[in-house]
This record gives C-alpha cells, sequence and structure tokens, in this order.
C-alpha cells in the first residue's frame, strides 16, 4: 500500500478549484490524534479533580478553614500575573482549554500530592531509623524538593505529549504547557505558605511571605519546569517517539539543578537578595528573551508555510499578510469587530484554523506526517474555507 506521505509528497493540496470534488471521508474526517487526546483529558481532569479534593481536605486540616481561604486568595495574585503571560506567549497558536486545564490541575493537585506523599514518606523513615529524628531542612529545600517536584511537575507534562500528540508541535508548545502546569503547583504550594506564615507569625509574617513568594518571584517555579518543557517541545521537533524520553530527562536534569540552585541560594546566601538580583534576575531575564526569539520563530514559520498554500491556491497575498502577521492579525480582528458577532467569531477561527494549518504543514515539511496528520490538513482546509464563506457571505 501506498503511505499517505508518498500519496501527498511535501507539496500542499491543490485549491478547491484545483479540486472542486475531494473524497469526502477524508475532507470531513476529524483528527484522530485530537479526539484520543480529549479523552485523556477529560479522564484527566477527572482523575485531577478528585486528587485535588484530597490536597484541599489535607489543607484545611492542616491550617483551617478560614486561613486557607485567605492563603487561597493571596495565591491568586501570582497565579494570575503567571497566567496572563502564559496566555501571551500562547497567543500566536493557542493550545486547546481542555489540555490547559488539565495540565494545570496536574500541578495544583497531582504534583503537590506526590510531592506531600515523598515528604511524608521522608519523615516516617527518619522517625523509624533514629528515634525522634528528622530529615534535615537545607538538605530537603536543595535535594529533596528539586528531584522529587520537577519529577512530578514533568511527568505531567510528558503526559500531555504522549497523549496529544497534535497540539505539540514545538518548544513554544512545551513552554506553554509546563508554565501552566508549574503554575498550578505554585499555586497550591503558595496557599500553604501563606497560610503557615498567618497561622504561626500573624499578619506581619505573612506581608513578608507575600513580597517574597508572591511579588519577587511569582514565576521562580515556572522557570524551572520550563527547561522540561523546551527539552521535550525540542524532542517534539526533531521526531518524537522514543527519543522524547531521553530530552525529557535532559530538561529534567536542568530543571532540577536550576530548582536546586535557587533554593539552595534562598538557603544558604548570606546576601540573600544580593543573589536574588545577580543571580535570580539574570536567569529571568535570559528566560523572557529565549520566550521572544520562539514566539518570532512561530511567526516566521507561519508566514512561510501559509505562502505555500497561497502557491497552490488556497490563499492570496494580502490574506497571507493578514493571517500570518502581528500587524495583519490585529487589522483583521478590529475589522471584524465592526460586523456581526458571527464575521468576529469567524475571523478569530480562521486565525486559528490557519495556525494550525501551518504547522500541520510544518510537520509534514519536517518529514514527522503520519496518515493522520494528512486528515487533519485537509480537515483545516475545509474549516479555512467554511470560515471564509461566513466572511464574506
Amino acid at each position: 500500500m501506498t503511505s499517505g506521505a508518498q500519496q501527498h509528497g511535501q507539496n500542499p493540496a491543490p485549491s478547491p478549484a484545483q479540486n472542486p470534488s475531494p473524497t469526502p471521508p477524508i475532507w470531513n474526517a476529524p483528527p484522530k490524534s485530537r479526539g484520543g487526546g480529549l479523552a485523556f483529558a477529560i479522564v484527566g481532569i477527572v482523575v485531577a479533580g478528585l486528587v485535588a479534593l484530597l490536597v484541599i481536605a489535607y489543607l484545611a486540616s492542616g491550617l483551617g478553614v478560614p486561613t486557607l481561604l485567605i492563603g487561597s486568595l493571596l495565591a491568586l495574585v501570582p497565579l494570575a500575573l503567571v497566567l496572563l503571560a502564559v496566555r501571551w506567549v500562547d497567543r500566536w497558536e493557542p493550545e486547546p482549554r481542555w489540555a490547559l486545564w488539565f495540565a494545570f490541575l496536574w500541578g495544583a493537585a497531582v504534583s503537590v500530592a506526590i510531592a506531600l506523599v515523598v515528604d511524608l514518606g521522608v519523615q516516617l523513615a527518619m522517625a523509624f531509623a533514629e528515634t525522634g529524628g528528622t530529615p534535615d531542612e537545607a538538605l530537603q529545600a536543595v535535594v529533596q524538593a528539586p528531584i522529587v517536584e520537577e519529577l512530578a511537575k514533568g511527568v505531567g507534562v510528558l503526559a500531555i505529549f504522549a497523549f496529544s500528540r497534535s497540539h505539540f508541535d514545538g518548544p513554544v508548545d512545551g513552554l506553554v504547557y509546563a508554565a501552566t502546569v508549574a503554575a498550578g503547583f505554585a499555586f497550591t504550594e503558595n496557599v500553604l505558605y501563606f497560610g503557615a506564615a498567618l497561622a504561626e507569625g500573624g499578619a506581619q509574617t505573612l506581608g513578608a511571605t507575600f513580597v517574597v513568594r508572591g511579588l519577587f518571584s511569582p514565576f521562580a517555579h515556572v522557570l524551572f519546569t520550563v527547561c522540561t518543557g523546551l527539552a521535550i517541545g525540542i524532542g517534539a521537533r526533531r521526531g518524537g517517539g522514543v527519543g522524547v524520553v531521553g530530552w525529557f530527562l535532559l530538561g529534567l536534569l536542568g530543571a532540577t539543578l536550576l530548582h536546586a540552585l535557587w533554593n539552595g541560594s534562598l538557603t544558604f546566601a548570606d546576601d540573600a537578595i544580593g543573589l536574588y538580583f545577580t543571580v535570580q534576575v539574570p536567569i529571568f531575564i535570559v528566560a523572557v528573551v529565549i520566550t521572544v526569539l520562539l514566539r518570532r520563530q512561530e511567526v516566521r514559520v507561519t508566514r512561510r508555510r501559509l505562502a505555500e498554500y497561497a502557491s497552490a491556491g488556497w490563499f492570496s497575498a494580502a490574506e497571507v499578510e493578514m493571517l500570518a502577521t502581528p500587524a495583519g492579525r490585529r487589522q483583521a480582528k478590529a475589522w471584524a469587530k465592526m460586523q456581526t458577532p458571527a464575521r468576529t467569531a469567524a475571523m478569530r477561527k480562521l486565525i486559528t484554523d490557519a495556525t494550525h494549518l501551518a504547522f500541520t504543514r510544518q510537520r509534514i515539511a519536517a518529514g514527522l506526517a503520519k496518515d493522520a496528520t494528512f486528515a487533519e490538513e485537509q480537515g483545516l482546509l475545509a474549516a479555512v474555507v467554511e470560515d471564509r464563506r461566513i466572511l464574506l457571505s
């Protein structure tokens, strides 16, 4: 039998004028991997939700409900900062909401539960090994926490890659998913820290803890786990498969070392403020620069691949400019807002479908396509035609 890659080659599908009667089953088939990813997300969200209830019960029993509520409200501040940044990164090629919800719940519930269980196990082991023995806090901060927490968070990102491959095209996707997992973890951890600070030291201690964790370092966990997400994304772009596990381990090593460096600077440094500005702030700046460069790469890929479809007759040069440049998208959305609500929705969907189409073509051009990829391409082309029909009707 002839494979999908041999049938389609590296050239975009012909335009409707060149191919007026595409085969209906292929044209209308939904991408198989997307359906599988959705089913995984539904099961994962339900399971993570149940774990979240257990974590909430644990926090409520330890802190008390009023303290838990105060800690949760304060923890929403750094969470909002992180999620706004993630949304900015994810604007060009948005990830599906269900995948992001799974990522957040994995970080906020499952990863936290794993860390708590391991911590309890370590405490019990120390108590049995030596009567009254307790773990060394510095060792926990610099060794145990980085290894356990980054592994727990990283497994969630790897699970998204495994079960939602069509939504995991490269480093930016890995960054978005990893940052969302880390945002969830940091939220629950902040609730615990803020609640404990209020219970043990009152409002003054709570205020100091909030400034350090909520304002000075809201992106700390994001910076760590993004190492894992970027590595998985690089593995995905290079072909996926078993090789991604190697990239995952490499990224996990980077995340663990960075986490250990961060915690160590807070644990052992004599001048924590000076080290914050000389070590931690530069790390954050480097992460921002890498993110901006990756975003620009996404724009270039979109423009290059949509230009190929334009050569095949699917888009005009003006449409490519509109769909594949930030300025073009802003103008298109502004125009649509002055029209009917249906046209506004259709314009947003056209931009989203065209972007997904460009990255689907990128997988094909890179030789990473499977038969389902070509069905996905046909479905997206059909969606683009329908979006355009609504806009012009």
